[in-house]
């Protein structure tokens, strides 16, 4: 996620050059083309008031875009908002619920703390998990040229943090189950459901009651794993980002066959002028269609995404912190403006 309140030149650049070239190339085309068709007495020029039409529409059309691929963004964000406040809530039951309530039974010193501390670590095994899940490649995602992806794209080796960030946090037993299913942080929910069973049958740590209770947020987690899911899984309408992209580029080619008219009016020298301006229109309005075009997916390692790092380490922050131990890694910090 872009943090910072102005975007650099830099940045803008990075993905914007191209189009200008295109843009530049295109307008000058157009202005030697019909300003040697006026030496022929003819006037090619197009009237200005359907193409402001046509401006319009597209706009419009943008802006409906924008705001639905807004949407899939801000909802993902409150799906981890929610896995934030849950994964709170399911430390706080750990500690609080697996504790003895049986004074017939003994326990060894630190053996109720390690049981604690597996159910926590195994929730930090699963959020790394489900990040990691939820940023592999997905073929129906956005398709950007290499430049423009280059330029969007979190440069982070997502697929090589699995050993560090998922199975560190895991018994060896577990891992050796987990290396070969499809879908890990669904069979790591699974895992700690087995794991309160055990405690509730054979070391009678956790009572009917407070077993219900946990089995609760482990369907919550379930409930925001599916809702992250869906949206990864779920393309953006095509309908509405291939016509606006398609309508886009219509209105950006017919631009400068109005634009040179009406600077044409203005007399014979100033119809160069119409060369930047149709240069920095067909820039705007191409970039309102990219930005909606880089919200549609907030999972897809784009600088615009949900920072899904950042909360993974937040959560163990707090989550080891309530286990109360005192070497902690440290906050994900922004780099170049970008929070992953």
């Amino acid at each position: 996620m872009y943090i910072y309140r102005n975007i650099s030149l830099k940045v803008v650049l990075q993905f914007a050059w191209i189009n200008l070239l295109i843009f530049t190339a295109w307008n000058v085309i157009v202005y030697l083309f019909l300003h040697h068709l006026e030496h022929e007495g003819l006037n090619p020029h197009i009237p200005f008031l359907p193409l402001s039409t046509i401006g319009i529409a597209v706009a419009f059309y943008i802006g409906f875009k924008n705001n639905a691929s807004y949407d899939r963004f801000w909802e993902a964000r409150k799906i981890w908002g929610g896995i934030v406040n849950y994964s709170r809530t399911w430390a706080n039951q750990v500690l609080s619920f697996i504790t003895p309530h049986d004074d017939d039974k003994q326990y060894e010193e630190g053996e109720i703390y390690n049981y604690q501390k597996q159910l926590i670590y195994t929730h930090i095994a699963w959020i790394n998990a489900l990040r990691l899940h939820l940023r592999k490649p997905n073929p129906n995602s956005m398709k950007h040229n290499r430049t423009v992806k280059k330029a969007l794209t979190i440069n982070a080796p997502e697929d090589n943090h699995w050993r560090d960030e998922v199975f560190s946090f895991l018994p060896d037993n577990a891992c050796k189950e987990l290396y070969n299913v499809v879908n890990k942080p669904t069979q790591i929910i699974r895992a700690q459901g087995q794991a309160l069973k055990h405690h509730r049958h054979n070391t009678k740590l956790v009572e009917d009651f407070r077993h219900m209770e946990m089995m609760r947020v482990l369907e919550e987690f379930y409930n925001l794993q599916g809702k992250c899911e869906r949206i990864k899984n779920t393309p953006f309408p095509r309908q509405y980002g291939y016509f606006s992209k398609l309508f886009t580029w219509i209105f950006i080619a017919l631009l400068p066959f109005g634009l040179l008219g009406e600077f044409a009016k203005m007399g014979h020298t100033m119809e160069i002028l119409a060369i930047p301006f149709s240069v920095l229109i067909s820039w705007i309005f191409l970039t309102m269609e990219i930005v909606g075009d880089n919200s549609e997916d907030p999972f897809e390692n784009f600088i615009n995404d949900v920072p899904m790092t950042a909360l993974c380490r937040t959560i163990e922050i707090d989550l080891r912190e309530m286990l109360g131990e005192k070497d902690l890694p440290p906050k994900v910090e922004a780099v170049n403006g970008i929070l992953m």
